[in-house]
């Protein structure tokens, strides 16, 4: 994607954008350690949760959860009420804290702080454990909290971000005189096949939501934590994940990405695949919750 906006944090460089190119300059002697990366990583993701807190603030208790505009898995419309405060990641997974945590980086559009994407809903799910051990041993979260992917009530709440139009900006994508896969009010918000090159800039490069979330419209399609459901006839109301499924059950997927036209990015649009799915326009964001007292 067209963009001089590159960044890599958690590394210990400096960058200098001169005429238009972009320089990469160690300081000192050398790179930090793996062990020191991979701290300064793990602190990074946790500066970048963001509290929500259904019920105060500018968190509302509940949200109208699908569309009457949309699909017909998008229906019934239904009342979704929070009860337990959680945080979302400011950002989706990007490539170096996913590989200092899995060891690789499976990744086909390279670059530190852009979205990691080719991995399924089981290896993100491992990923999620996997740091969730990490951060636990460096005490930088509780015994009694986890890191795991969105329940799908969860992740259109945070997508929405108070709103009740079609995407967290308003119910158009496109200006008067756009034509096609062009929607130029999208374009401030979201990657999506109307103005990506194909290469995947850092995370957070665009503009973000009312909670201040990026790329919940486009960039990479996330993967949440329900199985899928055909519509929401008979969805728990509570925003808690609906049912766990076999492990051949086909799982949904989030917010349309920089392969897809901007009717596929609103907040209500959902998709299914199977769990063994991979692509470079499939990824992850993380949540932060404490852990049912029947798990702990």
């Amino acid at each position: 994607m067209n963009h001089l906006n590159f960044f890599a944090l958690g590394l210990k460089r400096h960058f200098l954008l001169l005429s238009g190119v972009l320089l990469l300059l160690p300081i000192g002697t050398g790179d930090l350690s793996a062990d020191e990366q991979q701290s300064a990583l793990l602190k990074q993701f946790v500066k970048e949760l963001v509290p929500i807190t259904p019920g105060k603030g500018i968190f509302p208790q509940s949200f109208q959860m699908g569309s009457t505009k949309g699909l017909p898995n998008e229906t019934p419309v239904h009342t979704v009420i929070f009860t337990t405060d959680f945080w979302i990641g400011k950002y989706e997974v990007p490539q170096n804290l996913y590989e200092s945590v899995m060891g690789n980086n499976p990744s086909r559009w390279k670059g530190p702080r852009n979205s990691a994407e080719e991995f399924d809903w089981r290896t993100a799910n491992q990923f999620c454990q996997k740091l969730t051990q990490l951060l636990r041993k460096d005490s930088l979260i509780r015994p009694d909290e986890e890191i795991r992917l969105p329940t799908e009530a969860e992740w259109e709440y945070c997508c929405r971000a108070g709103t009740t139009t079609e995407y967290s900006f308003g119910d158009q994508a496109q200006k008067t005189g756009d034509k096609g896969k062009l929607a130029r009010i999208l374009d401030e918000y979201a990657w999506h096949t109307g103005n990506a090159a194909g290469n995947d800039p850092p995370v957070g490069a665009l503009k973000p939501n009312p909670w201040g979330l990026y790329d919940m419209h486009g960039y990479l399609w996330e993967f949440v934590a329900d199985p899928w459901h055909d519509n929401y006839k008979n969805a728990p109301k509570d925003g808690q994940v609906w049912g766990t499924g076999t492990p051949e059950s086909p799982r949904v997927i989030r917010g349309g990405a920089w392969t897809d036209r901007y009717d596929y990015l609103r907040s209500a649009f959902r998709r299914k695949v199977s769990p063994t799915t991979h692509s470079p326009a499939l990824g992850l964001r993380c949540v932060k919750a404490k852990v049912k007292k029947s798990e702990n």
